[in-house]
């Protein structure tokens, strides 16, 4: 079933004053297509299946039901968002607060990266979870949470949540849970093997496609340079120095590359951090807190920050590595462009990506222009002069030159580039590397 009905304000909805007056508070007056179908769906306590672009206001369409429905005089678990990552959970509980403090409803973030303990001990007057799969089963498995009492269940980047990686947890998790339930399934891509798994866990369900058929929101502005891999980390450099106040995420593929370039973009001058797998939650916090704030405009990143992190201000993402798969590209792009703003996706491909690259275009439907980097780019603005006191190494450009493989392995300033017939041309020496550089460089990546 699908529908088609369409609210123009948050005041045609019959919410709560209370909640009204939160959303006038936030000068939120006009309902995304998403939130305009799926919140009088999920309010007349229909099962939802919800697909609209990253950026476009999901986690709102479900917060508000879920808001409106729980009852505060139950003081048992009534509502359970389960999320991929926990920066996601953050995000979401960041979203939901000010609508369940209007209602004096207690809500509660399961994930890892710290102890059970105090989650324990707040689960004894939460009525609403929002928790990762792993953390939220803990709970469970220990009885610490039960689920007698659920009347709504969402799953938020349904797509992921589906696949083989979480789907096992998700459907032990569903086993605690009482079959006459409100399933709510959120993604910002519905492919059909996610329609097919989704179908077993909704009874008659609403299903909202509002942007099926496109891949990228049409506001993201998509670039892509092919340049020799000795000359990316001077590409990156040009690019970032030409970013102007806009905040940028620079995507790597692995958790060790990702830390190198940041530290390596830091040393040359450059308010860097890395966000990756292997960093402690309070030090992701502090990270996303230093980006979020202005402090700290590059966030160098793996894929664990291309879902659900909603940063607005976000200008440009530049894909230093390509992604796993297209479904990925599509994720990380998602976070420039939000909620109407203009962005810009900047994809630099190196010769071993081509035919990687052609298998994107084919799954994405759609050919990106490519350009030549040496031909179309400006000589690169000089960068800032690390100080050592505030970079994790000491600049000194009279050292010799010796550039590594790639840009996760440079040492010290990369070589310049000559001018020739009016035109940028990367210097050939880069591709002189250290001995052994190269494989080392590739084996980190």
């Amino acid at each position: 079933m699908t529908t088609h009905s369409r609210a123009t304000s948050f005041a045609h909805f019959h919410l709560q004053p209370t909640l009204h007056r939160a959303l006038e508070a936030q000068g939120l007056q006009t309902p995304t297509p998403i939130q305009a179908r799926a919140i009088p769906a999920l309010m007349a306590g229909q099962d939802v299946i919800g697909q609209a672009r990253t950026g476009s206001g999901k986690t709102l369409a479900f917060v508000l039901p879920l808001v409106e429905r729980a009852n505060p005089a139950v003081r048992a678990i009534q509502a359970l968002v389960l999320v991929p990552t926990r920066e996601l959970a953050i995000q979401v509980g960041s979203v939901l607060a000010p609508f369940a403090g209007t209602r004096r409803l207690r809500h509660i973030l399961l994930h890892g990266g710290r102890s059970l303990g105090p989650e324990q001990r707040a689960l004894h007057t939460a009525q609403i979870v929002v928790g990762t799969p792993g953390r939220t089963l803990d709970h469970l498995r220990q009885g610490n949470l039960t689920l007698d009492h659920l009347s709504m269940f969402v799953l938020d980047e349904a797509d992921e949540m589906l696949d083989r990686g979480f789907a096992p947890d998700v459907e032990r998790i569903l086993a605690y849970s009482p079959e006459a339930r409100q399933t709510a399934l959120f993604s910002a891509t519905l492919p059909a093997w996610v329609a097919s798994i989704a179908a077993r866990h909704v009874q008659n369900a609403v299903t909202i496609e509002v942007d099926a058929d496109t891949p990228a929101p049409p506001e993201i502005e998509h670039v892509v340079y092919d340049v020799e891999s000795t000359a990316k980390l001077d590409a990156l450099r040009t690019l970032l120095n030409r970013r102007g106040d806009e905040a940028v995420i620079v995507f790597g593929r692995t958790k060790h590359g990702t830390k190198k370039l940041a530290q390596r973009l830091e040393a040359l001058g450059y308010p860097a951090a890395a966000l990756q797998g292997n960093l402690s939650q309070n030090a992701r916090e502090r990270v996303m807190a230093r980006f979020r704030s202005g402090a700290v405009p590059i966030l160098v990143a793996t894929n664990v920050a291309a879902r659900g992190l909603d940063v607005p201000e976000v200008g440009q993402v530049i894909n230093y590595e390509l992604p796993e798969s297209p479904e990925w590209f599509t994720h990380r792009a998602g976070r420039t462009g939000r909620m109407g703003r203009a962005g810009r996706a900047i994809t630099l491909l190196t010769p071993d990506d081509v035919g990687k690259w052609r298998q994107f275009e084919k799954v994405l439907g759609r050919r990106l222009e490519r350009r030549s980097w040496s031909a179309s780019a400006d000589a690169p603005v000089t960068a800032p002069r690390p100080q050592p006191e505030t970079a994790r190494e000491a600049f000194r450009p009279e050292q010799p030159v010796k550039p590594g493989a790639n840009g996760f392995g440079l040492r010290g300033q990369p070589s310049g580039a000559s001018l020739r017939r009016g035109r940028r041309v990367w210097s050939q020496r880069e591709r002189r590397a250290r001995p052994g550089s190269s494989r080392a460089d590739r084996g980190n990546a």
